[in-house]
């Protein structure tokens, strides 16, 4: 069996490149071989949420799989047909649900199939997307490209205990579509904030300077904050807005030591003046990669999570990509495949 490289050591180096790689061979069938997984990182090798990803798809696309186990720095993944699936997983530590996710959902999608999935993990933790960034700012994007998705936060998971549970619903996709997005227009932005075992008055303290820095920039604000049970302390906040030319999302953890979110997180937010924000940038790559038509969507940096997908999705699909320097940022231009096979 001939199977496609790749190099895990690339780009970011990080788990992205493996997300990535496993779910363009289960969608294109590509029996792949990763390399050298996460050799530049403290820690080389799969971790507990690499691991659960792997075995999720894997089991759903009846995939054969060697490697899959922690530390390994090599996984060979050769993919069968996706099937719809009814499936109960548990990351069984803190690991991100929300980068689990970014596994499935366009897999289970671009193949056309349906997939329930109940998972236990973490919802908010460090280095990875928060549940409510994937609820409100990659369901509004994939929405857009034709990906659908509905999600549950069933109870939230912190480090280091996790025990968080998510209800995930994925659906077929119709019809992919390109996705066109220059610069944001409104001056409407949307708060979202959980917490567990912490003060209300330290939160709201904290959503208030946020909130007189927006108003101060004349955004119109909608606040939500809940009190959700967790087995630890903890709380994610989520700044979003989106029109019909921009989709933007920043979000911050509770810092314990500091007792407040991330410095400046409002100025984060303020300075995303383009279309989308650092991270959602890289997660459009890989649908754009499979659209028959041109995407375009302007970021104000080159993140190396967007190069590394770039370069898996190009080695995989075959698509083509430029990025271009505008004023203060870039343009980020993708023409996916023509297979019609996928």
């Amino acid at each position: 069996m001939e199977f496609l490289k790749i190099d895990g050591s690339f780009g970011e180096g990080g788990g992205q490149i493996i997300r990535s790689a496993i779910t363009l061979s289960a969608i294109t069938k590509k029996p792949i071989r990763l390399e050298n997984i996460r050799r530049n990182r403290k820690k080389d090798g799969l971790r507990p949420q690499h691991l659960t990803a792997i075995k999720i798809l894997g089991n759903i696309c009846n995939a054969e799989i060697i490697g899959n186990e922690i530390g390994s720095t090599f996984v060979e993944f050769v993919p069968h047909e996706i099937e719809d699936r009814v499936l109960e997983e548990n990351v069984g530590t803190a690991g991100s649900i929300s980068l689990i996710m970014q596994v499935l959902i366009p897999a289970i999608a671009f193949c056309k199939k349906k997939l329930e999935l109940s998972i236990t993990g973490g919802t908010d933790v460090a280095w990875s997307p928060t549940a409510e960034y994937t609820k409100q700012v990659l369901s509004e994007a994939y929405s857009r490209m034709g990906i659908n998705f509905s999600m549950e936060i069933k109870r939230r998971g912190y480090y280091p205990k996790g025990n968080g549970l998510i209800n995930l619903q994925i659906s077929p996709s119709k019809q992919l579509q390109p996705i066109n997005l220059k610069k944001r227009i409104t001056k409407e932005a949307k708060l979202f904030c959980s917490f567990s075992k912490i003060s209300k008055e330290v939160i709201d303290n904290s959503i208030q300077k946020i909130q007189e820095k927006l108003q101060e920039e004349k955004f119109q604000i909608t606040t939500t904050v809940s009190n959700d049970k967790a087995l630890d302390e903890g709380s994610s906040l989520l700044i979003m807005s989106k029109d019909s030319d921009s989709i933007v999302g920043i979000d911050s953890l509770f810092d314990k030591k500091t007792q407040d979110f991330r410095p400046k997180i409002h100025q984060e937010f303020i300075n995303s003046k383009f279309s989308v924000d650092e991270h959602l940038s890289d997660m459009l790559v890989l649908p754009a990669s499979l659209t028959k038509e041109m995407s375009i969507f302007q970021v104000d940096k080159i993140s190396s999570h967007l190069e590394t997908n770039l370069y898996v999705t190009s080695k995989m699909t075959g698509c083509k990509y430029g990025i271009g320097k505008i004023d203060d940022g870039f343009e980020v231009r993708i023409v996916g495949t023509s297979d019609s096979s996928i």
